[in-house]
C-alpha cells in the first residue's frame, strides 16, 4: 500500500482542500508549490499560512506533514503569453481555451514533483485538477493525467500513482469535501487563508473568501459557496 505522498500545493482552495484528503488518507505527507511568474504570486504567501494553520489547528494532521518544496520555474513565464503571467485583459483565445490557460503548466508540474518524489521515496503525487468546473484546460483532463501518469512511471522505472480527488467534483462539492474532512475550521481556514484570484486581489473579503469577485476563479468559488450554503440546515 501506498502510504506517502506529495502534494501540488497552490495555496489555492483546491489544492488546499486536496492536502487535507491526502493527511487524511496518508502516513506521511510533503507539500511542493512552483513560483512560474504567476500574476496572483500572493498564493505563494497564503501557502505558508496554509502549512502553519494546518500543523497548529490539526494537530492529527500536522504530526504527518512533512516538507514542504518550493521550486522555481520562471522559464514557464517567459515562454508564456498569457493573463496569469502578464497583465493582460482575461479572454478567449482563437481555438475557444480562455487565455489564461498556461500550456504546459500542469505537465511541468508533475514531472518535477514525480523528480522530487522519487528522490524522497514518495509514491503517490496529488493534484487539485478537475473536469467538472473548470475553463477547458486540456492538462486538467483526466486521460491526459493518467497517460502522464504511466509516462512517468516508465521513464523513472518507478511506479508513480497520479491521485486527483476532486476530478468529478464541482465547487459545491468541493466546499462540501473540505467540511467533511475538517468541519468548520478547515471550511473557515479555506475561507481566510486561501487564494484563488486569478488577479491577485487578497484585499477584498467576501462570504467565499478574498479575491476581485469578477475574475472567472472567483465567480466559480462564489458560485459553489453560495449553493453549498444554501443547502446547509
Amino acid at each position: 500500500m501506498n502510504r506517502r505522498a506529495l502534494v501540488l500545493f497552490s495555496g489555492g482552495q483546491d489544492s488546499t482542500t486536496c492536502l487535507a484528503w491526502a493527511l487524511d488518507r496518508y502516513e506521511y505527507v510533503e507539500t511542493i508549490g512552483f513560483d512560474y511568474g504567476q500574476r496572483h504570486a500572493v498564493e505563494l504567501e497564503c501557502r505558508t499560512q496554509v502549512i502553519a494553520r494546518l500543523r497548529s489547528e490539526f494537530p492529527e494532521w500536522g504530526s504527518r506533514l512533512g516538507r514542504d518544496h518550493m521550486l522555481s520555474l520562471s522559464v514557464l513565464g517567459e515562454i508564456s503569453d498569457t493573463a496569469l503571467t502578464s497583465e493582460r485583459a482575461i479572454d478567449f483565445d482563437k481555438n475557444g481555451l480562455p487565455n489564461t490557460f498556461v500550456p504546459g503548466r500542469n505537465l511541468l508540474f508533475f514531472t518535477f514533483a514525480a523528480t522530487v518524489a522519487y528522490r524522497r521515496d514518495l509514491q503517490v503525487l496529488v493534484g487539485g485538477m478537475c473536469e467538472t468546473d473548470y475553463s477547458g484546460y486540456p492538462d486538467c483532463r483526466d486521460n491526459t493525467l493518467k497517460a502522464l501518469q504511466l509516462a512517468m512511471s516508465l521513464g523513472m522505472d518507478s511506479p508513480m500513482v497520479v491521485e486527483t480527488p476532486l476530478m468529478w467534483l464541482n465547487k459545491q462539492e468541493t466546499w462540501q469535501l473540505a467540511h467533511t474532512l475538517g468541519g468548520p475550521g478547515l471550511l473557515e481556514l479555506v475561507r481566510q487563508e486561501t487564494h484563488t484570484c486569478y488577479l491577485g486581489d487578497h484585499t477584498t473579503c467576501h462570504e467565499w473568501g478574498y479575491g476581485c469577485g469578477t475574475c472567472p476563479a472567483c465567480q466559480l468559488r462564489a458560485q459553489g459557496h453560495d449553493t453549498y450554503m444554501r443547502g446547509q440546515p
